[in-house]
């Protein structure tokens, strides 16, 4: 069967935009769905330089991309480890645009507020608010 997760955790999170952002060259913008112990992300980037990618990968200087996985929190520390994926869940293959294969991210999780949590991700110095914007329970599935 299926973990339980974090029940604290269960349902969809979006990144807060902030002021901040539109002094960047790069940033990203996160949507969490966290599912019993599982968890699917998309990440929204957005960058002023093309940053080496082709044109045929970056819109507008603007891309997404998506991994699902299993998490596991311990204390504040809230690990992800998954693979990429393509935007319809699909496993993505090596190649093509952006990464892909193994998608492992951590971050300290301070909780501000029943609905605000604010993610201090260990691969940027830049910490960042979401907000509930969906609740769900877990149910386990058999795996």
């Amino acid at each position: 069967m299926q973990g339980s997760g974090e029940a604290a955790l269960q349902g969809e999170w979006q990144q807060d935009t902030a002021a901040l952002q539109k002094k960047l060259v790069n940033y990203s913008l996160y949507h969490f769905k966290f599912s019993c112990d599982s968890f699917f992300v998309s990440v929204k980037s957005f960058s002023k330089a093309n940053g080496g990618y082709p044109d045929s990968c970056v819109q507008n200087g603007q891309w997404s991309e998506y991994a699902k996985g299993v998490y596991d929190q311990k204390h504040d520390t809230l690990r992800l480890k998954g693979l990429f994926t393509n935007a319809d869940l699909t496993y993505k293959v090596e190649g093509g645009c952006f990464r892909s294969g193994k998608y492992e991210e951590t971050f300290k999780l301070v909780k501000k507020a029943d609905s605000v949590i604010q993610f201090f991700p260990t691969s940027s110095v830049i910490p960042f608010d979401a907000r509930l914007i969906k609740r769900s329970t877990c149910i386990p599935k058999p795996l």
